[in-house]
Parts: structure tokens; sequence; C-alpha cells
């Protein structure tokens, strides 16, 4: 029996309709690589090993009536592969946009909570008769960012005809006795839990005021400025998709000296600027993005999501780009400076002393909180590190691997960016009420590399 941790319930409660809290990736193989030749059967086959290596994947969520804690993960015993596999073909021709309309979809859909809590579709179909399209969609209850980084890895590997990796148990069975049992237990230790988080929440709070008294604190949430994609969600969604070299990325990164986080947020700062500006809609201040990071590692926390963040300022009322990414690398040193100074576990510890019937009275009070103009934030800009070489799913090699995280209602775009090899591989997710050309926003991703390769 493995117990959500709080921040994992709270992403599970959080979800509606509306409001799906899965993470998805499209990736794009090409099946001329594989040992024999490509068939779905075969693809099938080929992944019945690697689930078993994949205890997360095999684990269902299962509660008590009478379980005061947060749900548990248990081993699905009916678990079956055909249940999470689905088959589908494009309409012609088959290019980015007929895929990505698919895939927007897909990522729409909330996942069935009665077995595990994900599915692959395999898209056939596509204009090139050698490549498949593959969209994986995990519960984000289940992953973060890294950990669904390192799922794929297991689904992928180094070479086209690589054995599969060894069988991993799971989380083994448990009785709704046992739920509720633990759960109680849970429930009346949490008094002591919160002794030790409030002085510390209180001593990070004055650290803060300090940073911002001085100007070495991060952005301030509420302190971002409206846009179209501050406002409430529907159930559609919409995704672009783009891929750039990470050899550029790092050349740029080199003349300037900065990070490639540096780069990527400059790169995302320059096509929103450009987006909003040609709407005649680019606020006087500049736009604010949260920046979730993962502390998988430094601390012994747990629960499957381990993340802290940061608010980024990203410098969209500066019109030079080579100045805009320097000052974005200055806010961003800042920025992680004040994050380190809080504790890598705070988020995590604030949400794990909170109870099921705590995040109930929470969501209940925001769901009947209007959105206001004051955003909170404008966008979710994620950063994880890939592999650094090609890989190969079931003998295919992927040649792109675009990832997807969730939005919300107020903070409608996510920008999620992983290295593969020698590309950068932009996923973009938005709702198309918010938003009326994704692609619009995707395609200049490209010209902002290229206007600051020219100032290299």
């Amino acid at each position: 029996m493995e117990r959500l941790s709080g921040l994992d319930a709270g992403l599970l409660y959080s979800e509606s309709s509306t409001v799906p809290l899965h993470v998805c990736s499209v990736v794009e193989l090409d099946t001329s690589t594989v040992p024999g030749g490509y068939s779905y059967e075969r693809l099938r086959g080929d992944l019945e090993p690697r689930i078993r290596a994949l205890p997360e994947l095999r684990a269902k969520l299962s509660d008590s009536q009478l379980n005061l804690d947060h749900p548990v993960w248990v081993e699905d015993p009916d678990f079956d592969l055909n249940r999470h596999l689905n088959r589908i073909g494009l309409p012609s021709p088959g290019g980015r946009e007929e895929l990505a309309e698919v895939c927007g979809h897909i990522a729409s859909v909330p996942l069935d909570r009665s077995k595990p809590l994900w599915e692959m579709w395999i898209i056939e179909g596509l204009r090139d008769p050698d490549r498949l399209a593959l969209m994986v969609k995990v519960h984000h209850a289940a992953v973060d960012g890294v950990s669904a980084a390192n799922l794929l890895s297991t689904l992928c590997d180094l070479e086209p005809d690589a054995p599969p990796p060894a069988p991993v148990d799971g989380p083994g069975h448990a009785s709704p006795w046992a739920i509720a049992a633990d759960g109680l237990v849970r429930f009346l230790t949490r008094p002591l839990q919160l002794t030790k988080v409030v002085p510390e929440t209180t001593a990070l709070l004055a650290k803060t005021v300090g940073r911002a008294a001085t100007g070495q604190a991060m952005a301030a949430p509420f302190a971002a400025p409206a846009t179209r994609f501050n406002a409430e969600l529907t159930s559609e969604r919409a995704i672009a998709m783009v891929q750039l070299d990470l050899r550029d990325v790092k050349e740029i990164k080199d003349r300037f000296d900065v990070k490639v986080n540096d780069v990527v947020m400059a790169l995302c700062a320059g096509a929103l600027r450009g987006f909003l500006s040609d709407r005649d809609e680019l606020p006087p201040k500049p736009l604010i993005a949260v920046v979730p990071a993962s502390v998988h590692g430094q601390s012994n926390r747990a629960g499957r999501n381990q993340l802290s963040g940061m608010f980024c300022n990203l410098h969209t009322h500066l019109g030079d780009p080579a100045e805009r990414l320097q000052a974005l690398a200055a806010s961003n040193t800042r920025a992680k400076e004040h994050s380190a100074s809080l504790g890598p576990t705070v988020f995590v510890d604030l949400a794990q002393i909170l109870t099921r019937n705590m995040f109930g009275w929470m969501l209940g009070a925001l769901s009947r909180t209007p959105l206001t103009r004051a955003a909170i934030l404008n966008v979710i800009i994620s950063n994880v590190a890939g592999p650094p070489a090609t890989l190969y799913s079931c003998g295919a090699e992927v040649k792109a691997l675009f990832p997807l995280g969730p939005i919300f209602h107020g903070s409608g775009l996510n920008i999620t960016v992983i290295s593969v090899a020698d590309t950068l591989n932009v996923g973009i997710i938005s709702c198309p009420q918010l938003v009326d050309d994704l692609w619009d926003l995707a395609d200049r991703f490209g010209a902002e590399l290229s206007e600051l390769l020219s100032r290299c």
C-alpha cells in the first residue's frame, strides 16, 4: 500500500471536467529503423514486458468510506494492457495540424479512475508513411515532470534491438479496513506535522519580506498583468509543437554567458511578446511565469510529486532580444536564490498538512471566487533535461518528443520543453477559446532563436 502525499492528492482533488490534471507526451517515431519491420501487434508485444518494469502504470487508486486520509495506490489485480492502448488514424493529409487537433481532443478527456491512470494512443496515417505518433497520457497525481521523463526512458531504449528491462514489484494490495486504519493514524498525527510546518512557514515569510525589501526576491504573485490567457477554461484543448536545434541554443548560451534555461525562457518571452503585440494586446507590465522545479533527491519526503517552483519576470516590456535575455538571466538568478532560501520541500510540506476536508473547503471557496483582473501568473513554463542520446521505442527511432503540461482557470497557457539528443522539443497547450491560433505562437520560437543567433 502506497499512500498519496498531500501534493499528489491535491492534484487528484483539484481535477474537474474543465481542468483534467494529466501530463502528456506526443512522440514521433521513425518506423523504418524497426528490425524486421513495424506492426501494431509487434509494438504491443514489445510494450508488455516494459509495463512489468513500471509499477506506476500497474497501480490504481483505492479508498475506503471510513478513510480519513488520502487514497492509496494498490496493484491492479485485473490489469489488462488492452484497456490502456488505443489505435487510431489521422485524417488526410496527416500533417502537423491534423496531429495536433487529434492530440488536443485526447488531452481534453479526463482519465478513467477505475483503472491505472494512464493510456497510450497509437496514431497512424501521418503524411510520411514511415512516421508513427504515440500520445502517452498519465495523471499528474502519479507523476511529475521528472518522473514522467524517467517513465519514458524505461519505455524507450538507446538501441533499436535492446532487451526489455527487468520486472519491478508494484505497491501490493490493501483491504478497505487496512486503508481506514492507516488513514486514522495519519489523521491523528497530522497536528504534530502542523507544529513543525507553521513556524518554518513563518520564518520563510520573514525571509521573503527581507529579500523583497532589498530587491533580491523573485517576482511576486498577483503582480502579473491581465492577458487573454487569464480567463476561465472550457473542456477543450488546443496544442502546438515546435522542435529547435539544441546546438543553436547552446551557442547562444555560451555567447551571452547564461544558462540553457535562460535561453529557453527568453525564447518563450520573445514568442509571447510578438504574439500579443501583433494583436495589440501586449501589456506595458512584463508577463510573469511560474516555473516548476524538481526536488527529487533533495529530500526524503513521500509522494510521487516532488516539486518546488518560482515566479519569474519575463521582461516582455523590453524590445531588444539580447537585452531581454540578459535581464532574464539576472532575474532568474535572483529567483533561484530566493527559491533555494525557502528550502526544497516547502510546497510538499505545506500540502502534507492539509486534510481531505481542508482540500475540499479550499477548492469549494476557489470555485465560488470569480476570476478578477489581478492575475496570479500569465504562463507556466517547465524545462526538463532529457536524455543526451538518440532514443528508440519498440525499435523505432524517436524523432521528436513533445511534452504537454496542465492548464488551470486563470492561467490557461502551459509551455513545456524537453531536450532529447541534439533537439529541443517545445509543447504548448491552451484552450481554443483563449487562443485563436496557437501555431502562430509556436512558429515564433524559430524566429526568436534566429534573432538571438544573429547577435552571436
